[in-house]
């Protein structure tokens, strides 16, 4: 879990090379899970021998957090499932199963001044923050201007 943009998704590629993915942020794909969350069962059933799956932006669909809930819950599943989010309390005002005792939270925040070293400003810390999505940014004062017009709406 952490704010949008700071590596949840580059993370989870790179620390579960072999995952099986679903990445909800692909229109296809998270239309066919939107539509029929189950599509996690038989994806899980049909690959009896994965060791972990990914699930990137799960908030999108919070029914997929039952599937997850009854696939660790069965026995025949030894798979660690990894899912990301951006919002908890898109979650949260849904309703759903949050897993409460069978699920470990992480969390990723904006950069920390002493992961930037000799890079980081204060200045340009407190104007545009240091989420590293922006800080990263070829426009940082543009790309915060979108990044907050998302919480806007």
């Amino acid at each position: 879990m952490g704010p949008r943009g700071t590596g949840k998704s580059l993370w989870t590629q790179h620390a579960y090379k072999q995952a099986i993915r679903v990445d909800l942020l692909k229109p296809d794909v998270f239309r066919a899970y939107a539509t029929h969350p189950e599509r996690l069962r038989a994806l899980a059933d049909g690959h009896p021998d994965a060791k972990v799956f990914v699930v990137d932006e799960v908030q999108k669909v919070p029914d997929l957090l039952s599937v997850v809930h009854g696939l660790i819950e069965d026995k025949r599943s030894r798979a660690q499932f990894v899912l990301t989010r951006s919002s908890a309390r898109k979650l949260k005002l849904a309703g759903v199963d949050l897993m409460a005792g069978r699920a470990v939270r992480k969390n990723l925040h904006p950069y920390m001044a002493a992961e930037l070293g000799n890079a980081f400003r204060l200045r340009s810390a407190l104007y545009i923050g240091l989420v590293p999505l922006v800080v990263g940014a070829a426009s940082p004062h543009e790309t915060l201007a979108s990044y907050c017009a998302l919480y806007l709406r």
